[in-house]
């Protein structure tokens, strides 16, 4: 099985590299030396997996994960201008075993629209669970189990026909005479009541895989079942077909093959069997066309007569390119991983917030390293694990979050400009002044062309001063000058929330009507105002007599805006 895994691998990789896709990876930055380290590093433990899975069965890691990385492996190999050595397998008792009937491919449908063009012009459709296993061929001489077959490439496999008597869900004997019958189906791992939406694959298809793999006996074939989805050249009509093989002891195939007449139908088992209780994982649905071609016709590749409209998945693997940090208005530093972009459902994703220092310091993850990201409630995305973590690991600068607070960076120092940045963006946004045309990208231009200054310097510009920043053009700074003189005329609750005043006492402030009053307010004022107690009222206290709140409440009264006078 992992054989193929690794085909499969090599030949997209081939695929990628020899294409123009501008998306297409780029060779880590590192010196040569590093390259190298790296590479064997992960080279080794490919090969500790590889071992693992084939003498014991054991699979530590997803099949996705493992087949990621050895993409990488051999990206890295050829960034390093290295041969790419052949898959060397284990010994095993296992001799190949020729398919009589080639195991076809299937193509994937993009979405619902896709699946509805290739629906268009066919008849005699039908939907079945894509289920997550293991691919094998059933070969039965005059009623006999003469052969069971591993997909392999899909022209021979390995043989494993003595697992068979293992595995109760697979007849030895069925009553039929033919000299010989050939069933291609998945071998998978039974399950009570498993909710593909909520419990993912479980890593099923690798055990059974693992299973099968091992030389001597595992329980686990004992879980084993087998849904039969080709009988190449049997009975033409669907209806036939799924009572032949319910008398042939495989009555799940008829219990998961439903008739279909329009994507409607097909989206509407797709929803159902991802949300309701299964007897395997799946990661998808099949739809196929009641006429098939004569078995002599197949081939090891996508089938024209059924296709596949998979689940969108719950998570994918991507690169960390980088690593940054914000801060916001009120000091918090937040660090965001950099990632090489990925489509998560309909998101492009190229960023994601790990929070605190202390939390990013709880992951330890670094660039270089290989993550899972999933989305989150509401589509946000957020990181799941990391998968692979370079072996060269060296402790990333960060700003100390200690540096940083409620009433920190009330001027673009230079390392505060970040925090100053978030306090303009909150100062023009919908709960302060609400300037229209002031966003991040505007202020940052400002804060280019004019990098000193307090967090209300831009009431004195002018209509020119404007038009002269890199950026802002004519119209452009007539509508950023109209809103400048709008926000000279807010009211006092407004034009405190904009300096950074504590929201939670906005109400009790804005009744004072005035700046001198709110100066003339003990502690113990504050303390006694309803919802306010002592750690509270001491944040206020704190806010109102900071040097910096005092320099700017005096400049405000010295722009003789309304709200100050």
């Amino acid at each position: 099985m992992r054989q193929f895994i690794y085909l499969i691998c090599l030949l997209t990789f081939v695929f990628s590299a020899s294409g123009q896709d501008t998306l297409s990876p780029e060779c880590p930055g590192w010196p040569s030396e590093r390259l190298t380290q790296e590479t064997r590093h992960l080279t080794a433990q490919l090969t500790q997996w590889d071992a693992a899975y084939h003498q014991s069965g054991s699979s530590p890691i997803e099949d996705s994960v493992y087949d990621h990385l050895r993409q990488k492996q051999q990206f890295w190999l050829q960034c390093a201008s290295q041969p790419v050595p052949e898959l060397t397998m284990p010994a095993s008792d296992d001799a190949e075993y020729v398919h009589p009937v080639a195991h076809t491919g299937l193509h994937k449908m993009k979405d619902k629209h896709a699946v509805a063009n290739w629906m268009q012009g066919r008849k005699n459709l039908w939907v079945q669970p894509k289920i997550d296993g293991v691919a094998v061929s059933l070969i039965y001489r005059y009623g006999k189990l003469a052969a069971l077959v591993s997909r392999g490439d899909g022209e021979k496999g390995q043989n494993w026909t003595a697992k068979a008597a293992s595995i109760p869900a697979i007849p030895l004997n069925i009553p039929d005479m033919s000299p010989e019958l050939v069933l291609q189906g998945e071998l998978y791992l039974k399950m009570n009541g498993h909710h593909q939406n909520v419990d993912g694959g479980m890593n099923a298809r690798s055990k059974v895989a693992g299973a099968m793999m091992r030389t001597s006996a595992s329980d686990l074939l004992k879980q084993t079942g087998i849904f039969i989805w080709s009988w190449p050249d049997g009975p033409v009509l669907m209806a036939d077909h799924l009572e032949k093989l319910r008398q042939f002891g495989f009555p799940v195939v008829a219990q998961f093959t439903l008739a279909v007449s329009s994507v409607e139908d097909v989206e509407k088992w797709r929803e159902d069997w991802f949300h309701q209780p299964l007897p395997f994982a799946t990661d998808g649905v099949v739809v196929r066309q009641q006429e098939e071609p004569a078995g002599k016709y197949w081939q090891s590749k996508p089938a024209i007569w059924a296709v596949a409209w998979k689940y969108p998945p719950a998570r994918q693997l991507t690169d960390v390119t980088g690593i940054s940090t914000t801060t916001g208005r009120n000091g918090k530093v937040t660090v965001i991983l950099n990632l090489k972009s990925l489509r998560l459902d309909d998101k492009l994703v190229s960023k994601v917030s790990l929070g605190s220092v202390s939390r990013f310091r709880q992951w330890d993850v670094l660039p270089g390293d290989q993550v899972a990201i999933a989305l989150a409630g509401q589509g946000i995305p957020r990181l799941d694990e990391v998968t692979w973590r370079v072996n060269e690991r060296t402790e990333m600068p960060l700003p100390d979050p200690t540096r940083y607070n409620a009433l920190s960076c009330f001027t673009p120092e230079p390392d505060c400009i970040q925090q100053f940045l978030s306090r303009l963006i909150w100062l023009s946004g919908p709960e302060a002044l609400d300037m229209a045309g002031f966003g991040g990208a505007t202020w940052q231009k400002l804060l280019d062309a004019s990098p000193g200054g307090s967090l209300i310097s831009w009431l004195s510009l002018n209509e020119k001063e404007l038009d002269a920043v890199p950026g802002i053009s004519i119209k452009q700074a007539q509508k950023l000058m109209a809103q400048i003189h709008l926000a000279r005329g807010k009211g006092f609750r407004r034009w405190l929330s904009a300096i950074g005043f504590p929201s939670f006492a906005l109400g009790f402030a804005e009744q004072q009507q005035s700046w001198n009053r709110l100066t003339q307010l003990t502690s113990h004022d504050w303390e006694m105002t309803e919802g306010i107690g002592a750690k509270r009222a001491a944040q206020v206290f704190d806010f109102i007599h900071h040097l910096d709140v005092e320099v700017l409440a005096n400049a405000l009264k010295q722009a003789q805006l309304p709200a100050f006078r």
